[in-house]
């Protein structure tokens, strides 16, 4: 089939899919938003913005340019720095909750976003693999935070990537990294992920996605025009494969930002290295550091049989396995989080006054303050029943 020919049937299967999505957007996908709306927070929208103290940029080995936000609170310069890697399709922005936490706590905070993402610049497709991320994180560190103790916190796709890091440079993490932070990812395997649709569906998914993917890459445009209508509609799929419990719309409408506003090619191209992944080895070399485990039982994409290959692999791991939350798990239940990564950052400093072997463990929790505030934005459906 020529190119042209080739171009149209894609055009006409996408527009035939677009009239489908159409048709379910007035038919099925407005009552199910409808209905969960029940459950959101809605609300007034809230401000994500985090005012960074210096911007900068760091020139990658290939010579892309990664967009680097840094906070520096009154009297860090004694404590470790802290340097947050988001995940696919997401920026620097899907930490707003930890960075704010972090600095107003006293520690220097360094978010980046990964080439292809966020404000940074765009590489060779053949760029877009782990490795080249752990080495983007190596300039990013060998630039910003050029000496001193290190907490690396990683978030999915930029668990990963501190997980190349250590493949990489096992002496880095011997003597600057005290802490790690992986959260809601994966040490590989994840042709196991079922998208919450069962074996099979989700089997065909992993199987067709990455094709249908990549032939719809060249219509950015045309993808575009689509993602301008239907906005309800893209709420409600980010909302119900991002989230495991309620969140505020302006949650779910921040999600979709970032997840829409990374490029079909750039999907596309990480396609094949996630599949691919497989950094089980280089977990040996954080046994020596405090490591926290953080995952949600609803994660559809990195489930509990990954987080616990991790903590099995680390002798002394934390493992926090949290109660009805999804795999934006760090917009879903922030305070826990925050939390936990304070807790991990003040084991760190500890370890390093007093070296001794990691006693970790797993707890499972339950975020009732917030399961609190759900129930009160949901409003009440019939007449309430008392009894003895």
């Amino acid at each position: 089939m020529s190119q042209k020919p080739a171009g149209r049937m894609i055009s006409i299967g996408a527009s035939i899919a677009a009239a489908g999505l159409a048709a379910v957007g007035a038919v099925t996908a407005d009552r199910l938003w409808r209905d969960r709306r029940h459950a959101v927070a809605l609300g007034t929208d809230e401000d994500f913005t985090v005012t960074p103290d210096e911007v900068r940029v760091v020139v990658a080995d290939d010579g892309v340019p990664l967009h680097v936000e840094i906070n520096e609170p009154e009297g860090w310069e004694s404590r470790p720095t802290i340097v947050l890697s988001h995940g696919f399709t997401l920026d620097l922005r899907c930490w707003v909750y930890q960075r704010r936490a972090l600095t107003e706590a006293g520690y220097r905070v360094v978010a980046w976003d990964m080439r292809g993402h966020g404000s940074s610049g765009e590489g060779d497709p053949q760029s877009y693999n782990i490795e080249q991320l752990g080495v983007d994180l190596s300039h990013v560190l060998d630039q910003v935070v050029p000496t001193g103790d290190i907490v690396l916190v990683g978030h999915s796709m930029g668990g990963m990537t501190v997980m190349a890091l250590a493949e990489a440079e096992p002496g880095l993490f011997r003597d600057r990294v005290l802490g790690v932070g992986l959260i809601s990812t994966s040490a590989g395997g994840l042709h196991r992920i079922t998208w919450g649709l069962g074996s099979m569906l989700g089997g065909a998914v992993n199987r067709f996605g990455p094709r249908a993917l990549q032939q719809l890459s060249p219509h950015q445009e045309f993808f575009d025009s689509l993602r301008r209508g239907g906005k309800e509609l893209q709420e409600f799929f980010v909302a119900r494969g991002s989230f495991g419990s309620p969140v505020p719309l302006s949650v779910v409408r921040l999600t979709a930002d970032m997840i829409l506003d990374t490029p079909l090619p750039v999907m596309s191209a990480f396609t094949t290295t996630l599949e691919a992944h497989d950094k089980r080895k280089a977990l040996a070399n954080m046994q020596d550091q405090e490591v926290l485990v953080f995952n949600g039982d609803r994660d559809v994409l990195t489930s509990a049989v990954h987080s616990s290959e991790i903590v099995e692999a680390i002798p002394g791991a934390e493992h926090v396995f949290v109660k009805d939350a999804g795999h934006i798990i760090m917009l879903e239940h922030p305070e826990l989080l925050n939390r936990e990564l304070l807790d991990l950052v003040v084991r760190s400093e500890r370890s390093r006054a007093q070296p001794a072997r990691p006693a970790g463990g797993r707890h499972t929790v339950t975020d009732l303050s917030k399961r609190r505030r759900d129930l009160r934005a949901r409003p009440a459906r019939g007449r309430s029943r008392t009894g003895a």
